[in-house]
């Protein structure tokens, strides 16, 4: 007799995290039930930008479009003093990773706005039930599965929930994560920050720069989020707490120092918080999975904090989905902390060292080094903050570093197929994991044992074919931007075998048998 299971995988927490792994598993089929402590969407924005990884996530769950509609492009980053003295610049190029029109890098956001969107979408799929309200009181696990329990916060009614398993979305504070006694190491800094969001009343110029004011004293963020709103976030000195400024009147010196005034906007809310630099000692424990704040915690310099959160649950979401389906075996939950952990250690430096240089703390060496191009590369150089991701650990086949395709972000043009259809290329690729040739079907390049093991992952095999050649079967793709052949030419391969998560898993050059889960000196 099988075992009930009132869904596959519990979300404690609704904010973008919980989110994106709720979207996830419903999306590619399986059942999920969320709690969310809160009736509403949480009024204060905290997160101000998404990238282009963060919408090709959001182009994989169907919603990309719905969400253009609640962001605004970023143009670039800038670090310059009161005197208007620029310290540093990063333009932002353009995407390679397929986002529409100007394909930019970098989006801002109006945090509330892109939830209540999200939000919307996960209405639309009849297997996510969401009980807004509902406090986690209580989690259980054993051999087969995870019980949830928790309690209505207006009537105070226990309801216990069974699934297979369950992630943990819940924030900084995380319960869960103290119910499964994971510590959190790390620090919080001592300095309080203020948080002005205000309402803009006309344009001024280059508000649509994401604007670093540096200076020992008072270093601020300066950022135009979308939808109307803007926000400055500012360090309060030694001898100021909240009860300096119980009304906006208190706060709008600290606009004026910067030269805002009521002509430009008006004051919509403030809040106060500090800086943490935070990591969970394990990202999971059994059957339960610790994802986004509940993970870590980052200063927000380089604005990943929250994307860092959603690509957590969007990694585990389609391996548990697959599980749940039959077609993954519960070893790939090994690979997700060795993963994601090295990603967000690497975001928590680069925010730390950014840190540095918006508070006047990095010496010149310092900035010239961030700045600096190393010699004799294979892979184009980019601003760390601006470069596609790429894996060091986990399901892989074979070195990662500068010169392997192994580990590296599939771009995304736009590409035609056989009879002439033009969208981008994750469109006209098939679903779950596929082997790329370049100009080759790759399935002539595998051993019967090579293909063997793909094929009972169901992988499909596709040929890129240059836009100068016709092509020789149904499945063929067409590179009509002459950007994917380049791309693989660049690395020295004939295919690639691809990840549902578009990361690169193995190459011809490395072998093309099926990866097995790899620690990297990165990964715990």
């Amino acid at each position: 007799m099988s075992e009930h299971y009132d869904a596959d995988v519990a979300v404690v927490g609704y904010g973008p995290t919980g989110l994106a792994g709720a979207l996830t598993l419903a999306a590619k089929g399986a059942r999920v039930a969320a709690f969310e402590r809160d009736q509403d969407v949480y009024a204060r924005a905290r997160a101000v930008t998404i990238n282009d990884w963060t919408m090709r996530i959001l182009q994989d769950l169907g919603v990309d479009d719905r969400v253009e509609r609640v962001v605004e492009p970023q143009r670039a980053l800038r670090w310059v003093t009161y005197d208007g003295r620029e310290v540093m610049r990063v333009e932002h190029p353009p995407s390679t990773l397929g986002t529409r029109g100007s394909k930019p890098r970098f989006y801002n956001i109006y945090q509330p706005a892109l939830e209540a969107e999200l939000r919307r979408c996960g209405e639309e799929h009849s297997s996510l039930a969401v009980r807004y309200g509902a406090e986690v009181v209580a989690v259980e696990q054993d051999a087969s599965g995870v019980t949830v329990t928790a309690r209505d916060r207006e009537t105070g009614e226990e309801t216990a929930t069974r699934t297979r398993y369950a992630i943990a979305a819940d924030g900084g504070s995380s319960p869960v994560r103290k119910m499964l006694g994971i510590p959190m190491h790390g620090d919080t800094g001592d300095t309080l920050w203020i948080v002005i969001d205000c309402r803009v009343k006309r344009w001024w110029p280059d508000r649509d720069f994401l604007t670093f004011w540096t200076d020992r004293e008072r270093p601020v963020v300066d950022i135009a989020l979308s939808a109307g709103n803007h926000r400055w976030e500012i360090p309060l000195n030694a001898t100021e707490t909240e009860a300096d400024f119980p009304t906006h009147a208190e706060v709008w010196p600290l606009l004026h120092a910067l030269g805002v005034t009521e002509d430009d906007v008006e004051i919509h809310q403030y809040a106060f918080y500090r800086h943490h630099v935070r990591m969970a000692e394990t990202y999971w424990r059994g059957r339960v999975f610790l994802a986004g704040d509940a993970a870590h915690l980052m200063p927000p310099w380089a604005g990943a904090g929250m994307q860092t959160g959603i690509r957590d649950a969007y990694n585990l979401g389609w391996k548990i989905a697959g599980i749940v389906r039959g077609e993954l075996g519960e070893d790939w939950l090994d690979t997700y902390e060795a993963e994601r952990r090295p990603s967000a250690e690497f975001y928590t430096g680069m925010a730390v060292a950014l840190g540095r240089v918006i508070k006047q703390e990095a010496t010149p060496a310092e900035i010239e080094a961030m700045n600096a191009v190393p010699p004799n590369l294979v892979t184009p150089w980019e601003p760390p903050l601006n470069a596609p991701p790429t894996l060091v650990a986990g399901w892989l086949r074979g070195e990662t570093g500068d010169a392997s395709v192994v580990g590296r972000y599939l771009p995304q043009p736009l590409a035609c197929d056989a009879v002439g259809r033009i969208d981008r290329l994750d469109a006209l690729l098939p679903n779950g994991f596929f082997l790329l040739g370049n100009d080759v079907d790759p399935a002539t390049l595998l051993t019967p044992e090579e293909k063997s093991g793909w094929d009972a992952l169901g992988a499909s095999y596709v040929a890129v074919r240059p836009r100068t050649a016709y092509t020789r079967a149904a499945t063929d793709l067409v590179d009509i931007e002459d950007a994917v052949l380049p791309w693989l030419d660049r690395y020295g391969v004939q295919a690639i075998a691809v990840r549902p998560d578009k990361f690169v898993a193995a190459a011809d050059k490395t072998g093309l048998a099926t990866p097995v889960f790899q620690r990297g000196k990165e990964s715990r």
